[in-house]
């Protein structure tokens, strides 16, 4: 990136900053680089949920430093981009007048699937999958030189 070039500023949302929103961010951060700064948060907070963590690691990215966020503390900041990744959280979202684009990835909650841990955890793989996908189609948009995408 150029000296000159300001890296984009994404803020992501969910309910609870606890899955959807954390690995957006880890996705962001990792595929992004310096050309991306980006933060999540929720309009609740709880914890990153350890599954979320888990399906992370399996791909390299380590979000044990990684916290739960409330979203008022990132209203007084200006975003290029606020983007919401769950209904409620779209519903709920709140003006940010810094903000100059405001998108909806409307992805269903992992941690809200019943069963046994291996039958969760494939679902926060497609997750993990999923939002992958999602974030590399948002900054070939927005034409952002990629870290490795292999």
């Amino acid at each position: 990136m150029p000296p000159s070039a300001k890296p984009l500023r994404v803020l992501v949302l969910c309910t609870h900053n606890s899955a959807r929103s954390q690995i957006a961010e880890a996705w962001f951060r990792y595929l992004g680089g310096a050309r991306i700064e980006v933060e999540s948060a929720g309009t609740e907070v709880t914890q990153v949920n350890p599954l979320a963590a888990q399906v992370m690691a399996e791909v390299g990215i380590d979000l044990s430093a990684h916290t739960s966020k409330y979203l008022a503390r990132f209203l007084d900041q200006r975003w290029d981009y606020v983007i919401t990744v769950c209904s409620q959280a779209a519903e709920a979202c709140p003006v940010f007048p810094g903000a100059t684009h405001r998108e909806h990835w409307d992805f269903a909650d992992p941690s809200r699937v019943a069963g046994s841990k291996e039958e969760r955890l494939q679902v926060f793989r497609q997750t993990r999958d999923k939002m992958r996908e999602r974030v590399l189609q948002f900054l070939q948009e927005c034409s952002i030189a990629l870290n490795s995408v292999s």
